[in-house]
């Protein structure tokens, strides 16, 4: 019994040292007993169930490539340009488009295109790396003007025509489950397991909060704060690529513009994870606890049949909401300390 209750206080002060995960938790529970009550088993079924499994796969990349922009102190406006552009250079791999592929083995061609999707993002996220660390030009206009130059290289290379994969057997990576589980759900689940242990428990980790926190004392104390930014953006090109070969293999094509929505979605899950827009703090477990919260409303959008404009201003009014609820308790904190 003392046991017991040790457990459940230690849980006690540890939701209450994080405030913004005690906040999620509550959101979580009225979601679902909310979405619960009003769709039932429409929305608790295997099927939706595992629907939301493929869904959150995608996004969830880069949402974590989002959370590690803004836990440095700057945004990546180019996550989904990355992303459809490095799907278009996987699909016309696949389709013999930059070389022939008659006589090689479909798991060859499939592997040498995720190798030239996953090298084309992490070159694009170090560019962006370059132009904020080397250069200093700030994160939003930086990443603002690679997602135009990213969207206009994918818009000339295909005319903004969709480009099908040229192998049948590449969508079923996208599909496979284990157990009734996507594959591509435990991949993301792996990737936040990865990214948290990188964040908590290294040194690089360290180094990207002090990037978002204090850029100026991390110089002081011997660290290329350029480098860092530059890895970490590298990092989030590597994620983004990864997200694009779930993104082409799902819909067994790709073209420019698929998933803009996702950026908005992306910041959205960043912030009411609890990753600080001013950089330096943050938790991936708050991001991870955020996307089922976000996963669930947007299928249940689906459900009713809210039309994407619908979903557009929700997701607006939403992100408007959190930033403004995490304002005032920020507020709220600083009030306290000086009383």
């Amino acid at each position: 019994m003392d046991t017991k209750i040790n457990g459940l206080t230690k849980i006690k002060n540890k939701l209450l040292q994080d405030t913004n995960i005690s906040i999620l938790l509550f959101i979580f529970i009225i979601t679902v007993i909310t979405l619960g009550g009003i769709l039932g088993n429409r929305f608790f079924s295997v099927g939706n169930m595992q629907s939301m499994g493929y869904q959150i796969s995608e996004f969830g990349f880069l949402a974590i490539a989002m959370s590690l922009a803004m836990i440095t102190g700057g945004i990546d406006l180019s996550i989904v340009a990355n992303a459809g552009l490095s799907g278009i250079i996987a699909a016309l791999t696949m389709s013999g488009a930059f070389f022939p592929i008659e006589g090689m083995s479909e798991m060859t061609v499939i592997v040498i295109s995720i190798i030239s999707a996953v090298t084309c993002s992490t070159l694009c996220g170090l560019l962006n790396g370059f132009l904020i660390g080397k250069i200093s030009i700030p994160p939003i206009l930086a990443t603002l003007g690679t997602m135009i130059l990213y969207t206009g290289i994918g818009m000339a290379i295909t005319n903004g025509e969709s480009v099908r994969v040229g192998i049948s057997s590449f969508s079923k990576l996208g599909s496979k489950t284990f157990m009734e589980i996507p594959y591509i759900f435990l991949l993301m689940v792996l990737a936040f397991i990865v990214v948290g242990f990188i964040l908590e428990k290294t040194k690089f980790g360290r180094e990207i909060y002090m990037v978002g926190e204090n850029k100026v004392a991390l110089e002081f104390s011997g660290v290329n704060a350029e480098k860092v930014i530059m890895k970490t953006y590298a990092l989030i090109g590597f994620l983004v690529g990864i997200s694009a070969i779930i993104i082409v293999s799902r819909v067994n094509s790709a073209r420019m513009g698929f998933g803009d929505t996702y950026q908005l979605q992306a910041i959205l899950v960043a912030v009411l994870g609890g990753i600080d827009p001013d950089g330096g703090k943050g938790k991936i477990m708050g991001v991870a606890l955020s996307i089922v919260v976000i996963q669930f409303l947007q299928s249940a959008f689906t459900i009713l049949q809210f039309t994407p404009y619908a979903k557009k201003l929700i997701w607006g009014i939403l992100l408007l909401l959190v930033m403004t609820i995490n304002y005032l308790i920020n507020e709220k904190k600083i009030f306290n300390l000086k009383k």
